[in-house]
């Protein structure tokens, strides 16, 4: 490896950690920086996989306060994200690239939306009766199989998985962006370890470890840093950051 591919590798990994914090898709960041050097693009998805793990640990570890009381719903999300990415990451190894790259750009759209309307949603769903009482058992039987689909995706291919997140949780929750934001970094965090770890014990011999560890540094400097600055954004400029990056995000991957 130059050191151009090693400072190219790290800085990628900082900035997809950052993102990744604020709000996801900082695979597509990464993901082209390895494609870009040479890596096949297999290898250049489980690398990332592996890497990106410790960028998820920083950021989640940065909105710790804001995932206070969010336990009852967790406990639901987190074996969703948790099975999904199992057969997200079995997916990887089995199904051509092209069978989620068809759908991905689809996938990404409607989260944007949901992003932009999550406003109108909220004050829609406020209006409902089991509002108050907390949440209802509809909207957890719909919040828990969206995070299993998205864990699914997720498993498979990692990029912008935490916009559709965000999108599939504004769409039910009656939260703030923030919090919501705090449960997308663990849930995202539990796919990226679930399909490390599977593609570590499955294809450890397909990983290029020093790219892996490269983004890893990276991601995690990255990681505190998003967490640090996003947690300071208010709602509007969060979600605008979310719809730009997710627009350049679809741009890349239907370019």
């Amino acid at each position: 490896m130059t050191p151009l591919e090693v400072v190219g590798i790290l800085v990628a990994g900082l900035g997809a950690g950052a993102i990744n914090a604020v709000v996801g898709s900082g695979t597509l960041i990464t993901f082209p920086t390895l494609v870009a050097f040479g890596f096949p693009p297999v290898t250049a998805t489980m690398s990332n996989a592996v890497g990106l793990v410790a960028g998820g640990v920083s950021a989640t570890w940065g909105y710790r306060r804001e995932l206070s009381g969010q336990l009852d719903r967790l406990r639901w999300q987190i074996p969703a994200s948790l099975l999904g990415a199992v057969l997200g990451s079995w997916l990887l190894l089995h199904l051509p690239e092209t069978v989620f790259a068809t759908v991905v750009p689809v996938l990404l759209v409607l989260a944007l939306v949901l992003v932009v309307l999550q406003p109108r949603i909220q004050k829609w769903a406020k209006k409902r009766a089991d509002v108050e009482a907390g949440l209802g058992p509809l909207r957890l039987t719909l919040l828990t199989m969206g995070t299993f689909l998205v864990g699914v995706y997720g498993g498979y291919f990692t990029a912008a998985q935490g916009i559709l997140l965000m999108g599939v949780m504004g769409a039910i929750l009656p939260e703030s962006l923030q919090r919501m934001n705090a449960a997308k970094n663990l849930l995202a965090l539990v796919v990226n370890v679930v399909a490390a770890l599977a593609f570590t014990f499955v294809a450890f011999d397909r990983i290029n470890w020093a790219a892996a560890g490269l983004i890893a540094i990276g991601s995690l400097v990255g990681g505190v840093i998003g967490a640090r600055y996003g947690r300071r954004m208010s709602p509007p400029v969060l979600r605008g950051t979310i719809v730009v990056v997710g627009l350049i995000g679809l741009w890349r991957l239907l370019g």
